[in-house]
């Protein structure tokens, strides 16, 4: 999805200055529901802490929009809307939530990096946003399991 967002029009464009010839498709968003959450989350990215994201597959379906793939690129805006970095998608896996495993939710980076912290505040917020659709949260609900690696940061190359 291109947006018409200076800060990340700006940053494609000056990585794609250095980097050459990237492909021209992007997403850009946010993790999170919140402007708080999306800053904290941000920050382990830049961190490099945070090298993988979780979502529920339902909503790919229902918004009819195309899953992450191998080699997306993402940029990743503030709790303000702002480009702070660039990702590139390394994996994606379509697993149900009871198997999603400790790996990956040690490299989602988030609290202390557990399954059991994983399971917690994502059972929390899947629960949340299948309430927004009157939907109940299942343990045997599909999550795209995605992991990442930081591309560019602060006009630099990582």
């Amino acid at each position: 999805m291109k947006m018409e967002n200076k800060s990340v029009i700006k940053m494609w464009q000056k990585y794609q200055d250095r980097f050459g010839d990237v492909a021209n498709e992007y997403e850009a968003w946010a993790f999170g529901n919140s402007k708080e959450m999306a800053d904290e989350l941000a920050d382990l990215v830049l961190a490099g802490v945070k090298t993988a994201t979780s979502s529920l597959y339902l909503f790919y379906e229902l918004e009819n929009e195309t899953l992450p793939y191998v080699g997306l690129h993402n940029i990743i805006l503030n709790g303000k809307g702002e480009a702070v970095a660039i990702i590139e998608t390394t994996s994606v896996q379509i697993t149900p939530y009871d198997e999603v495993t400790e790996e990956h939710a040690y490299l989602e980076g988030e609290g202390d990096r557990s399954l059991a912290y994983w399971q917690k505040i994502h059972e929390d917020f899947f629960k949340k946003e299948l309430r927004e659709i009157n939907r109940d949260f299942t343990e045997d609900k599909l999550v795209v399991c995605e992991k990442f690696k930081l591309v560019y940061k602060n006009g630099e190359i990582c």
